[in-house]
């Protein structure tokens, strides 16, 4: 079982930088896929990025290459999301979630992921 505790969110301007982190406990991240989605009012949830080490692998969604990177610090046993140059249109409650399957490069959908996190708020004003 994986306990999932994200932190953070927050307010910032257009064009600022958040960085999100995640702290696993109950198994250690390396052994998991682990995966950053947002779900903003009215939005389905959608993946943003994942990493597996297993696999050697990450994944970002279009909308957030070049902007948003993923990693993860195994002694610390946390993933972080850094965000860069964020838009209004980033602005969503962030979730951190892990899966037992291998991640490739590719997307990943919510239903594959086991473990939950409660959210942070994200918000970017214009």
């Amino acid at each position: 079982q994986v306990q999932l505790m994200e932190s953070g969110g927050g307010s910032v301007q257009a064009g600022g930088s958040l960085r999100l982190s995640c702290a696993a406990s109950g198994s250690t991240i390396s052994r998991h896929c682990m995966g950053w989605f947002r779900q903003a009012p009215g939005k389905e949830r959608e993946e943003v990025a994942h990493i597996d080490s297993r696999a050697s692998s990450q994944y970002y969604a279009d909308s957030v290459k070049d902007r948003f990177t993923i990693s993860q610090d195994n002694v610390k046993n946390t993933v972080y999301l850094q965000m860069n140059r964020l838009e209004p249109d980033d602005i969503a409650m962030y979730y951190c979630a892990a899966a037992d399957i291998w991640c490739g490069p590719v997307a990943v959908p919510a239903g594959a992921f086991g473990y939950w996190g409660q959210g942070t708020q994200v918000t970017v004003s214009s």
